[in-house]
């Protein structure tokens, strides 16, 4: 399932928990990694000049620059390169976001993974993800893998899953990726759909009568597409979305989380990255996957 993983970063140690799970799933999927690296943005169009992303800097890239980029990742990355199979590093210039994109496309990457940041743990206490992590998952063709807490790092294989689902349109594709994942990988998958009661006040049976239709609904719309896959459940619980997906993928010591993208806008073109995703992916304590299309699930 997973041929080829596109591992953005730049080389800073907010990276280095997306490089953990992309080097594991490598290691035990057999899989291709490719490190991938933007050095800067173009002050002028063709320039050589550019902005590095990390520090702002002004910088001729030239051969003997590349050189020294392409060590320091290789340095970076010494030991989990050596123990993978296929590994490369692949670096150049221009927006992050588009470059990411399009090597993604360019290495028909299964997976991209990367951190919600490039920077320090800013974008956290900020309450928001990376423009960068926010313009990649709008687009890509493949679903893309955050790993933002270092804690989120310390991961063990695929055993269990947590799908989320909101039931609206998108949340198809990220079922289907979810569904082949379990299958593929042999692990469990949990149905979850948190009733969202935030702001306000419900009386208990009401609570409780929405709980066992959302039960329903997720029978009744996903169970049919199960095929003889078995190792599945079924939960429903109230509250804030964000908080109850992050709580129940603790609870079931969860190693994936998968949500859409986005919920309301149909054209994914259009559509913010959810703010329920990006809750999740701030706060959650294994890897995030969002998915916006359905070309790679």
């Amino acid at each position: 399932m997973f041929k080829k993983i596109l591992l953005a970063t730049s080389g800073a140690p907010s990276t280095f928990g997306a490089a953990r799970v992309a080097f594991d799933m490598a290691k035990r999927y057999g899989a291709e990694v490719v490190v991938f690296n933007v050095m800067g943005v173009p002050t002028k169009a063709f320039s050589q000049v550019v902005n590095d992303v990390r520090t702002g800097e002004e910088i001729e890239v030239d051969d003997e620059y590349r050189a020294w980029v392409e060590e320091e990742l290789k340095s970076t990355f010494e030991k989990q390169i050596e123990s993978v199979e296929y590994a490369k590093i692949v670096t150049t210039t221009g927006v992050p976001s588009r470059e990411i994109l399009r090597a993604a496309r360019a290495e028909d990457a299964d997976l991209i993974v990367m951190g919600a940041s490039s920077g320090d743990s800013s974008a956290y206490r900020k309450g928001y993800p990376g423009s960068t992590l926010q313009r990649v998952a709008k687009a890509a063709r493949c679903p893309v893998m955050t790993v933002h807490r270092e804690t989120a790092s310390y991961w063990g294989g695929f055993g269990n899953i947590v799908f989320a689902t909101d039931f609206s349109k998108q949340a198809e594709n990220a079922f289907k990726f979810a569904l082949n994942s379990a299958k593929e990988l042999g692990c469990d998958l949990t149905l979850f759909h948190a009733l969202d009661i935030s702001g306000k006040v419900l009386d208990q049976n009401d609570i409780e009568d929405k709980l066992i239709a959302a039960r329903a609904r997720i029978r009744e719309t996903y169970g049919p597409l199960m095929g003889d896959f078995k190792d599945f459940d079924i939960e429903v619980w109230e509250g804030v979305p964000y908080v109850e997906i992050v709580k129940i993928a603790r609870e079931r010591s969860a190693d994936l989380i998968v949500l859409a993208h986005h919920s309301r806008e149909l054209d994914p073109e259009l559509a913010s990255i959810g703010s329920t995703l990006e809750q999740v992916i701030l706060r959650a304590g294994c890897p995030v996957v969002s998915v916006s299309k359905p070309d790679k699930v």
